[in-house]
């Protein structure tokens, strides 16, 4: 093929949507977490796999092998027919565009050009226009899920995309499914500082009223419930879904957690051990498990002043062995790496426990808000185990300046204060002190208060430029 063909087939591609075309960046994800996790899924969830085969084949892609894409995009194609056959070119876009771009990344052109030939032919098809580009909602949602998929970053854009499929077909129970889950976990990761919102309740709810087989939706609703303090609908949604398929990994995994945070511990572990035996290899239910021994450790402390040291130890050691299955197999799971590490400051082990936080924070796709809660956890050990204020006091400021109004900045702020303070309480109130907490209220728009301490850091430090700087531009603002 000559390369202006080649340049023209490129342009061609490019106006496809598919995986390859939705900025879905290898950068961000851990695709062989990604891989095992839609591997589960394909397993367990067998009503219909197109989607999952289709974001298969892209994983296959950006792993290098193009062939193995291939039989995914054959299996997408087998999942249409079985479970479309009136809608083939309807419910095919996506995975005929997929096709185009494997195509060309093997070099076989011709066969490449077929398959945005088909994408344009049947869009035109579709539309009953000589335009084939057209806004199908199956596409918008399974954009969407794609999306979800990619994690935490890419949420909002899948929020987006779920709210376009739902403009078009408002009571399709998928576009409603999807559009829940994306809500639940927005709401998880970015709205935490927002308790009193409860933005993802009324879409589950409505989810489950349109999906009532779907038990990881009423899984979710049950988390979402139990978070609202409502423990006994909670509980009611949880044994149906774990009723309704006993075998799921999916409803057994946040059943387990359910029971876990409503302090059933051995509860949860029991169904955390049966869902081994389903998915032996899941190292989401190590992690899981970890977090049910930590529980116990908490409540044995909790339960007496002088908990038995040997009690006290073994259950440190199986949550460090579970946590660190998590860690050794999936490196770039940062919740993973934090709970480890915490773990092991709770055994003293704290070389172990530097080493742990230092991989959570080399992990080359984390979001913002795991680099603040990373700011906050880390402050936490300096401050608490290796009693340094001074590097802890470096790091809740480093985590409070990377992004305002989030969870994990309100808890840095708060840790800062409350440390700050008692250095005051005990008269080590010095400039630094003062000129610190005037920061902390500045960053919180609390000007007033900002001013004040300012000005108390300039009485003991008369000429710092930063805080005669800083508080100047306070009273401007004040005056302006």
């Amino acid at each position: 093929m000559s390369a202006v063909s080649k340049s023209s087939l490129k342009s061609s591609l490019e106006q496809l949507e598919c995986h390859f075309t939705w900025t879905l960046l290898e950068e961000d994800v851990d695709l062989d977490e990604l891989e095992e996790t839609v591997g589960y899924q394909i397993k367990f969830f067998t009503e219909s796999n197109i989607q999952n085969y289709n974001l298969m084949s892209y994983i296959c892609h950006l792993k290098k092998s193009n062939e193995e894409a291939l039989q995914n995009l054959q299996k997408a194609e087998e999942e249409v027919q079985k479970n479309h056959p009136d809608e083939i070119a309807r419910r095919s876009l996506v995975t005929w565009g997929n096709y185009a771009w494997v195509y060309y990344h093997l070099e076989r052109y011709e066969e490449a050009q077929s398959y945005i030939n088909k994408v344009e032919n049947s869009g035109k098809e579709l539309s009953g226009t000589a335009q084939w580009k057209i806004e199908l909602p199956e596409i918008w949602a399974e954009q969407g899920w794609a999306l979800i998929k990619w994690g935490k970053k890419y949420f909002e854009r899948a929020k987006s995309c779920f709210e376009n499929a739902l403009k078009k077909e408002p009571d399709n129970p998928e576009f409603n499914a999807g559009y829940a889950t994306t809500m639940y976990r927005l709401e998880d990761y970015f709205y935490r500082q927002c308790e009193h919102e409860t933005l993802s309740l009324e879409p589950l709810k409505r989810a489950v009223e349109l999906n009532p087989k779907d038990t990881f939706l009423m899984a979710l609703l049950a988390l979402k419930l139990q978070d609202l303090n409502q423990d006994d609908e909670g509980e009611r949604y949880i044994e149906e879904a774990t009723q309704k398929t006993p075998c799921s990994p999916y409803a057994l995994r946040y059943a387990a957690k359910f029971y876990r945070r409503k302090g059933e511990v051995d509860k949860a572990m029991e169904i955390l051990k049966r869902a081994l035996t389903v998915t032996p290899d899941s190292t989401f239910l190590h992690h899981q498990l970890g977090l049910c021994y930590r529980s116990k450790l908490f409540q044995l402390k909790m339960s007496t002043r002088y908990p038995p040291q040997e009690q006290v130890e073994e259950l440190i050691q199986l949550a460090i062995y579970h946590f660190k299955i998590m860690t050794d197999r999936k490196t770039k799971n940062f919740s993973a790496h934090l709970d480890l590490a915490k773990m092991y400051a709770e055994a003293k082990k704290y070389e172990e426990a530097e080493e742990a936080f230092q991989k959570a924070s080399q992990i080359n796709i984390l979001s913002n808000g795991d680099k603040q809660q990373f700011c906050y956890l880390y402050g936490n050990f300096q401050c608490f185990h290796v009693k340094s204020e001074s590097e802890a006091i470096g790091y809740y400021i480093k985590g409070m300046k990377i992004q305002k109004d989030s969870y994990f900045f309100y808890k840095c702020r708060d840790a800062l204060k409350k440390m700050l303070q008692q250095r005051i309480r005990r008269g080590l109130g010095d400039a630094t002190v003062f000129g610190t907490l005037g920061f902390i209220s500045s960053l919180s728009s609390e000007k007033h208060e900002a001013i004040e301490y300012y000005e108390k850091a300039v009485a003991l430090n008369p000429d710092n430029e930063e805080y005669l700087s800083a508080l100047c531009g306070l009273r401007l603002s004040l005056s302006s």
